[in-house]
């Protein structure tokens, strides 16, 4: 134990008096020539024999505990695990300081009893005067450890500029090409040169396109999250044009339901939910403009640069004249506030560190593909970014204030959206209210009146016991009114976002405590995406702008590498880079890097469009491949990492919910809007609470309210996103929880029961039901055999079916099961 404990030998000591002796005056600082043989002998007085007596049995030559020792200058410089113990002449960012101070519970040194004050000042004199040792003499520049080598920290892949690439020449003959499918000109996709280049270079060949009816059916569910209906499949069939699958996708990027599938890929990485989580489960009754920000966002292909900018500053951007376009832009800054947060927290400096730290960790994962917050407490242990970095960015968002109030339940922060309507209206329900009170106080007045001076002077509770009998039955009425009117007041719209606070720069926290405070650090980006001389930022804003605008700059290393990853991840089910959200040294290589810098260059060519990406990921014969397998690829290439054939893939919890009220005809399309019966801040389950939650709607999964703590049952079976945390690569399990909820569930029956409605109802052929089943559920006819055993099974449940109800005859009854034995199947859940 005393080695977590020592470690981090860290936390700050203030200002401490100066013992009054001979040696330690010749050190007491002046202006007066340095005396070094006073110094020095200050060290072999004082300081040495510290250390021998109450640190070196655990950090010295033999133990160095968590890897550092303090029997040499060189080892206190360099540091343990925690960095470096010792920073001369700066004694507040001196480890060994902080440890010997006993400010922080989880770092004091020595652990089993605290130095005395007099030896605690010494070792601070020891530091402010410059550490004067004698193994500094003659010493070679010393790393301490944790520093980071920006030069070499550059040369990582996802560092390095974005390149401009060349797609690599492949003809069409190629081997990597089925013989079938060859043909005598040179490949016209840049995105088949690219991995046909490296399938050749493999010695593999990629297996033969898709069928239509599979490759609509993929392109559906990944644009929309919904199945084809049979009449664009056959509309899809019949077209014979080369046109035919762009046709198909444009139709489908102008489909509102376009945002919102993809609008909930984004949700996922910005850790969405509907209520706050941890220790106080209150709801965010506003949650839901943000998210409906971001379905039309999608929906209306708002340019990428644009859609980080917003949800980073948009309430610092330039006025614009249209008032919506404002309050679209303070709902966007939502993604900054929508994190758990734990609201009893007593400590608010600790509170309002902890939720800084969780948006530089969601910021760092989600746009820049890096883990920023393992920074908080050193230096990064993999990655190219310092203490110092970490907390240059921690300055600019507390300089915004994302919060109203720490206190106890503490609130986060949130901005009226009013329309001049609705702030019109507003102010008319106060004046009404104001008129109402003054009237009720003129009845109190004229009353008081009327009493002798004694009663006159009584407060107004026993004064009014004095009134007649008329004026309290009149007092009484008014107050009703007054009652009502209050309970009619307009709900003014609000939304959960930031605004800038009091701006200033930042402390290091020593072991990431706010109770040991080192250097102040200017607000700053990182040193190995920036540089080492940046220019200061606004002395009177936070810095949010400018730091969005930095990363949407086109030029910088990250921001479109990223995204360009996440949208190629949504339609191959892994990224180029299959750490998602991890860009960093402890993350995946990309199996091709020149495609993701050209796909990173075409994306900020192409005006950071989104859909522009869809449409030339899409059109590659790459994606149109179909899963078919081959089992020298599969030696080669068990995972599939060169993109030979199109991944099976399993649909997400909300795609096979929507799938489910889609063919059932049960499914409500209205989108955006909220459907949650919370009010704001309200509490919902949690240890004290009753779970008010319903998910009977009918509405899209999008629209399901994401309660934290108590996720709905089937999102949680089908591998939902955990909302406490960003995610953007979900797990995906097989186990056998989800095949007998869709088998045994009395919510998958009901539907399966509206699908066996629709099909009595729209034929009287048994054999046409069943292809108009598997045309809705599978995107395609059943074969002969299919049909015969379907048949087979519907006539002989009914046979056998007994005792039946009015309401469940046994014809009914049949076709209800085998409605639901074809929607739990795997067909229905997985994508070809």
């Amino acid at each position: 134990m005393k080695t977590l404990v020592l470690t981090a030998a860290c936390l700050a000591v203030g200002n401490l008096a100066w013992a009054d002796d001979p040696v330690d005056a010749a050190a007491k600082p002046s202006d007066a020539p340095v005396d070094a043989a006073k110094q020095m002998a200050f060290f072999e007085t004082k300081i040495r024999p510290l250390l021998a007596e109450r640190c070196y049995d655990c950090h010295d030559e033999n133990t160095a505990e968590s890897e550092l020792r303090v029997d040499t200058y060189e080892g206190m410089i360099t540091g343990g695990l925690a960095g470096p113990a010792l920073i001369p002449g700066k004694p507040q960012g001196s480890l060994i300081v902080a440890a010997v101070g006993y400010r922080d519970s989880t770092l004091q040194m020595p652990p089993d009893e605290k130095l005395s004050d007099a030896e605690i000042a010494d070792l601070t004199r020891w530091v402010e005067m410059g550490a004067p040792h004698p193994g500094r003499d003659g010493m070679q520049t010393i790393k301490p450890r944790g520093d980071v080598d920006l030069e070499k920290g550059r040369q990582h892949w996802a560092f390095r500029p974005v390149a401009k690439v060349d797609p690599p020449t492949v003809n069409q003959t190629s081997p990597a090409i089925a013989a079938e499918e060859r043909r005598d000109e040179p490949v016209r996709h840049p995105i088949d040169a690219f991995l046909l280049s490296r399938l050749e270079a493999e010695g593999l060949q990629r297996v033969p396109a898709a069928d239509k009816r599979t490759l609509i059916r993929r392109a559906t569910f990944d644009l929309t999250g919904l199945p084809p209906t049979p009449a664009e499949i056959e509309d899809f069939l019949a077209d014979d044009s080369e046109e035919a699958f762009a046709n198909v996708i444009d139709r489908l990027l102008s489909s509102p339901h376009y945002g919102e599938r993809w609008g909930r890929h984004w949700l996922d990485v910005a850790r969405y939910a509907d209520s706050n989580g941890l220790d106080e489960n209150v709801v965010h009754g506003h949650a839901w403009r943000y998210r409906d920000y971001v379905v039309n966002a999608f929906n209306k292909d708002k340019p990428y640069n644009e859609f980080v900018v917003e949800q980073l500053a948009g309430d610092l951007l330039p006025p614009r004249d249209e008032i919506a376009r404002e309050h679209e832009r303070l709902i966007a800054t939502g993604y900054l506030v929508l994190g758990p947060k734990v609201l009893a927290e007593q400590d608010e400096a600790k509170m309002e560190m902890d939720i800084i730290d969780e948006q530089l960790d969601t910021i760092g994962r989600s746009m820049l593909g890096l883990t920023l917050g393992c920074a908080r407490c050193h230096t990064h242990k993999f990655d190219p970014i310092s203490h110092h970095d970490y907390y240059g960015l921690a300055g600019i968002f507390k300089s915004t204030k994302s919060m109203d109030s720490y206190k106890t339940v503490a609130k986060w922060h949130e901005n009226l959206i009013e329309t001049p309507e609705e702030e019109q209206r507003y102010n008319e329900h106060l004046a009404e209210v104001a008129a109402q009170e003054k009237k009720i106080a003129e009845v109190i007045a004229e009353a008081t009146k009327l009493l002798e001076k004694p009663d006159s002077e009584l407060a107004l509770a026993e004064r009014e016991k004095k009134f007649p009998a008329e004026t309290t039955a009149v007092l009484k009425a008014e107050r009703e009114t007054l009652k009502k009117l209050k309970d009619s007041a307009p709900e003014r719209p609000m939304a959960m976002g930031v605004i800038d606070g009091e701006v200033a720069d930042t402390s290091v926290h020593l072991r990431g405590s706010h109770l040991t405070l080192g250097d102040v650090v200017p607000r700053r980006f990182p040193e190995v995406l920036a540089s080492t001389d940046q220019p200061p930022l606004p002395a009177e804003t936070s810095g949010r702008l400018q730091f969005a605008q930095w990363l949407t700059d086109g030029q910088h290393p990250l921001t479109a590498r990223v995204m360009a990853n996440r949208i190629w991840h949504g339609h191959f089910g892994k990224g180029l880079v299959t750490t998602v959200d991890n860009f960093g040294l402890q993350g995946a290589p990309p199996t091709h890097p020149e495609l993701l810098d050209w796909l990173a260059n075409q994306f900020v060519e192409s005006g950071w469009s989104i859909k522009t990406m869809h449409r030339t990921i899409m059109l590659s014969e790459a994606y149109q491949r179909s899963s078919q397998h081959d089992a020298k690829n599969v030696e080669a290439d068990p995972g599939n990492s060169l993109y030979w054939r199109f991944n099976l893939r399993r649909l997400e919890a909300e795609a096979i919910r929507d799938s489910l009220l889609a063919v059932s005809g049960q499914l409500d399309r209205t989108v955006g809007g909220n459907i949650s019966q919370y009010k704001n801040r309200e509490y919902v389950f949690n240890h004290t609470s009753q779970d008010k939650s319903t998910y009977d709607s009918y509405r899209r999964s999008i629209y399901v309210p994401v309660i934290r703590n108590h996720l709905y049952d089937m999102f949680q079976l089908f591998d939902y996103s955990d909302a406490s945390v960003l995610n953007g690569n979900r797990n995906v399990s097989t186990i056998a929880p989800q095949a007998l909820f869709l088998m045994n569930s009395e919510w998958v029956s009901e539907l399966a029961l509206s699908i066996a409605d629709r099909l009595l109802q729209d034929s009287s052929d048994p054999a046409a039901r069943i292809d108009q089943l598997y045309m809705q559920s599978f995107g395609r006819p059943a074969t002969a055999d299919e049909r015969d055993r379907s048949l087979d099974f519907v006539s002989q449940f009914a046979s056998l079916s007994k005792t039946p109800t009015d309401r469940e005859e046994p014809e009914r009854q049949a076709w209800q099961r085998l409605c639901q034995a074809i929607v739990a199947s795997s067909e229905f859940v997985y994508i070809r």
